[in-house]
């Protein structure tokens, strides 16, 4: 029987790539890169033989000419591979996404799917940081850029079908799940249907070429972001990072409306979506915040926290017998 050995949350930023000799001397950048590892370790004693990654895509690869709630990459995973995030094909097992795709329709979850689906480093800074080498991924995007979004009580229904659809695959699957995303943080994105600005109307007009003039549009896109004051709420994160791992992420998602998590968290904040799934497809577990540190230079708050299913015989015993 498959089952999840491990979940995984973490922040995302291609600030690490970018401009880390700014803030190496950061302890709280130091802590969130160290916690990182310590995350990726974990996941290599529990040698996973498939990742499902769940996060966001920020314009580029999918735009407001077509923006599903939830898509899942059924063929190839391409990284378009901005600010230095890993670039071109990725490892995948199409047959075992399209099993996942499969079971959570027939769950009542409806998904989109793409057999070339473009992500960015809302996926592949996972990739980078967190997966051991070779492991398969199956590429779970959740929009959380373009209003109108899923509802945070939606993509916790989206994440217990996950769990039961890992659950199902054939065989004797170690299937990890990685939540990428947040936590709080304000982009200068604006309201897609009514920009007022001239930097928002180029922001509107590129996320409408965004799967085929992402590039072109990157270095005016970028200065746009990076110029925008940093905005986070650390009350905010350390709370919801509290209930994460108190296993009330459910009641956290009926008692929080979309509005309201904007106004506590940022815009930026509505990648919570992705830990959401994350946690409720790991089910009964045991959560650990590994770090949280708010981290202006990179305009977000960002930790890592890993959910320790119940079910899994001993890491030790496990991994002793799958190496020998």
């Amino acid at each position: 029987m498959s089952r999840v050995v491990l979940g995984v949350g973490a922040s995302h930023t291609t600030l690490m790539n970018t401009r880390w000799d700014e803030v190496a001397h950061l302890d709280r950048a130091c802590q969130f890169r160290d916690a990182l590892r310590d995350a990726r370790e974990q996941l290599e004693r529990r040698v996973p033989d498939i990742a499902v990654i769940v996060g966001s895509n920020h314009f580029r690869g999918a735009g407001l000419d077509l923006m599903p709630a939830f898509t899942i990459g059924v063929g190839d995973l391409i990284s378009v591979g901005e600010h230095g995030t890993p670039a071109g094909p990725q490892t995948t097992d199409p047959p075992a996404a399209l099993r996942l795709c499969e079971r959570l329709v027939e769950d009542g979850i409806d998904m989109a799917f793409s057999t070339e689906l473009m992500v960015d480093h809302g996926i592949s800074h996972a990739i980078q940081y967190l997966l051991p080498e070779g492991v398969p991924v199956v590429a779970v995007v959740i929009n959380v850029f373009a209003p109108p979004l899923p509802t945070l009580l939606r993509t916790c229904r989206l994440g217990h079908a996950l769990g039961s659809a890992a659950h199902a695959l054939p065989g004797d699957r170690r299937v990890a799940v990685v939540g990428t995303g947040g936590l709080s943080h304000t982009l200068p994105f604006p309201d897609w249907s009514s920009p007022s600005t001239d930097d928002d109307r180029f922001l509107v007009e590129s996320w409408r070429e965004a799967r085929t003039g992402w590039s072109t549009n990157e270095s005016r896109r970028r200065r746009i972001i990076l110029e925008s004051p940093a905005v986070i709420n650390s009350g905010f994160d350390r709370a919801f990072l509290d209930r994460l791992v108190a296993g009330e992420h459910e009641a956290l998602a009926q008692q929080l409306n979309n509005r309201a998590l904007v106004a506590a968290a940022g815009n930026g904040g509505n990648e919570i979506r992705a830990w959401l799934a994350m946690r409720a497809a790991v089910g009964s577990a045991r959560g650990d915040v590994l770090s949280y540190s708010a981290v202006p230079e990179w305009l977000t708050g960002m930790a890592v926290a890993v959910f320790t299913p119940d079910d899994p015989s001993s890491e030790q015993e496990d991994d002793r017998d799958r190496l020998d």
